[in-house]
């Protein structure tokens, strides 16, 4: 048992590896999925492959409003979660 108030530069390679292999287990981090993001009313047209003029009515139905982020006249669109909000309604 190596004494815990023992300087850290007083410790050898080998007492620092064992610390280090044996207080914690190695946790993989997992990678997020990385969100698709689309712009205007042209990225909602792309995601659902209609017209601009449907998308627009895509978009006033209120069905994908929670994946839709609007600033002034710029448009956010969630891809993935307006595909989702879509066919849930």
């Amino acid at each position: 048992m190596i004494d815990r108030d023992r300087p850290i530069w007083q410790l050898t390679i080998g007492e620092l590896l064992d610390i280090l292999q044996s207080e914690r287990p190695v946790q993989k981090l997992e990678k997020t999925p990385e969100k698709r993001i689309v712009y205007g009313l042209k990225g909602i047209a792309e995601i659902f492959g209609c017209s601009t003029s449907t998308a627009q009515r895509i978009k006033n139905s209120g069905k994908i409003k929670k994946a839709i982020t609007q600033v002034g006249r710029k448009i956010i669109v969630d891809a993935d979660l307006a595909l989702r909000l879509f066919r849930e309604k």
